[in-house]
């Protein structure tokens, strides 16, 4: 690996490692949500309640030396909410800006699909621009802006479906299961002493590894990660096959195919690789399209799954040598 490649497997080895500390168990969603980040992208997190969704998320923040912000969705919850309003001062006779919790670096949307499409479209300037408008004025967020947004997976009563447009501006779809026996008897036994994950985190145990600052520094690094002609074509031609499946009513677009090329090279540095494999691409299409995919009504009906179209379109499209 050259110098800057080093450095950048260097850091998310410690950062798994340090958020290791917390985070008991769901290596896999762990490693998703760095590879969201070092790509500069945003992640919709789905898992029930009480798996560490919100935990993920602030020990990340705190390993990485970022500032963490959380808002609560609510079918009530207004724009303003979001982003900020101009308040009337009425001592110096001028509005002020009273900022939102979307000037922030990480922002846990909570529940995002309990608020309306009103609410939800709040963050869309946010996710694509790093930019918010208010009466007017456009203020910059900060340049390591990250969203993670989270689902519930089973109770759907009372919400509203993220429209595609938003849905699409998320990178990854991660999901979160429950531990397994063992990591449930770990996690069951620390909280039984003042090892506690959120007791951890809380106390100062866990380290930053870098400076907010250095995040663009190495996310340049990955332009060092090779990634072959043919890889390249393997990574188009599997995304265009969602587009023309006989189950699929709307495929995976241009974007889906950039996020593809950018998380298979950070699947690649966690790897301890300077270059891009199949197994990377292959790991990364699921997360990628899984969100993205809408099927046909009668083949839902049927009991098909985006998942289950997705390893059909594995077994089609050729793997490069």
């Amino acid at each position: 690996m050259g110098a800057d490649t080093g450095r950048l497997r260097e850091i998310l080895t410690r950062a798994r490692e340090e958020a290791g500390k917390v985070i008991i168990g769901q290596n896999d969603v762990l490693e998703k949500a760095l590879v969201a980040i070092f790509a500069d992208q945003h992640a919709l997190i789905e898992g029930v309640p009480g798996i560490a969704k919100t935990l993920l998320v602030r020990t990340l923040s705190h390993v990485l030396g970022c500032e963490f912000a959380r808002i609560q969705f609510t079918p009530d919850l207004m724009p303003a909410d979001i982003i900020g309003t101009n308040i009337f001062n009425m001592q110096r006779n001028e509005f002020a800006l009273m900022k939102g919790p979307v000037f922030t670096t990480f922002l846990l949307a909570d529940e995002i699909n309990r608020a309306p499409p009103k609410t939800q479209s709040a963050l869309l300037q946010a996710m694509q621009e790093r930019a918010v408008t208010i009466d007017r004025e456009t203020y910059q967020l900060s340049p390591n802006f990250t969203v993670f947004a989270t689902q519930n997976p089973i109770e759907f009563e009372g919400t509203y479906p993220l429209p595609e447009a938003q849905k699409d501006r998320f990178m990854l779809k991660i999901t979160m299961d429950h531990p397994t026996r063992d990591e449930e008897l770990v996690l069951a036994g620390r909280m039984l002493g003042r090892d506690s994950p959120e007791a951890v985190l809380n106390r100062g145990a866990v380290r930053a590894v870098i400076h907010p600052e250095d995040l663009a520094e190495l996310r340049s690094a990955l332009s060092g990660i090779l990634l072959r002609d043919e890889l390249l074509g393997y990574i188009v031609d599997l995304v265009r096959a969602t587009r023309t499946h006989e189950a699929v009513l709307v495929g995976g677009g241009p974007r889906a195919t950039q996020a593809l090329l950018l998380s298979s090279r950070v699947q690649a540095a966690l790897a301890g690789r300077d270059f891009v494999t199949p197994d990377d691409v292959k790991t990364m299409l699921f997360p990628v399209l899984d969100h993205r995919l809408i099927l046909r009504p009668e083949h839902e009906l049927e009991g098909l799954t985006a998942r289950e179209v997705i390893h059909g379109i594995l077994e089609e499209v050729s793997v490069p040598r």
